[in-house]
């Protein structure tokens, strides 16, 4: 009503008058739309989140050391799921937003979390992935996860007809995939050296959404072997 059919309207039939902005976008978890004369917003400064020991994510920056690295066995045989939609079909679009705690309970998914945040934090424009692994295999897929992790008291929806529970309930904000050969060249790969240390860096493309106060961001980081 407010976007779509005045555009059309003025660009395709000449009617109306339309207000061209560089983008006009919704932001999640805060639910609003709003309007930018460019993308990403003037206001928005560049920031980084960190791994570090022990789970946590956070955006000091960590001391690094091998010692610090996380290490895990992934198995081709049993690959971490998508989606828990058991169907004989395509399961369509609604893994999008499905609680991702089933995965973060697998051993060969590696889950960081910030603590609790003490006040509202928006992220508006592209996201970029940068891994610093090694391997036992020669190629692989690395599956990079941003999540908004409710806190344990967040209220049930209303209506609620599948009876969610929104109670630390895990959304996923943005994923994306990297097959690790391709990691600086599509047209060139380049298998993974034996156990040596290689940078991975892709872009989970652009997000605007604010994690809310009292809530956590989530970064979830899985493979598949090729």
């Amino acid at each position: 009503t407010n976007i779509v059919t005045p555009f059309f309207r003025y660009h395709l039939k000449g009617e109306g008058d339309w207000q061209s902005k560089e983008a006009i976008v919704f932001e999640t978890g805060g639910n609003r739309w709003h309007s930018f004369d460019q993308w990403p917003p003037k206001q928005a400064a560049a920031s980084k989140l960190y791994f570090h020991a022990n789970g946590k994510l956070a955006f000091k920056k960590p001391i690094v050391s091998k010692s610090t690295a996380d290490e895990y066995v992934s198995d081709p045989s049993k690959p971490v799921p998508f989606t828990t939609d058991i169907t004989a079909g395509w399961p369509g679009h609604t893994w999008m937003i499905e609680d991702q705690r089933l995965n973060s309970t697998r051993t060969d998914v590696l889950v960081y979390s910030t603590d609790v945040l003490e006040e509202d934090v928006t992220i508006a424009g592209p996201i970029m992935a940068n891994l610093f692994v090694s391997s036992t295999g020669t190629d692989a897929d690395f599956f990079v996860k941003l999540i908004d992790v409710y806190p344990g008291d967040a209220k049930d929806p209303e209506p609620n007809p599948k009876g969610v529970k929104m109670g630390n309930y895990q959304m996923l904000v943005g994923n994306e995939v990297m097959r690790a050969k391709y990691r600086n060249d599509f047209e060139r790969p380049e298998p993974l050296k034996f156990n040596t240390v290689t940078p991975i860096s892709f872009n989970i493309w652009d997000k605007f959404h604010t994690f809310k106060k009292g809530h956590r961001i989530m970064v979830q980081l899985s493979l598949i072997h090729i």
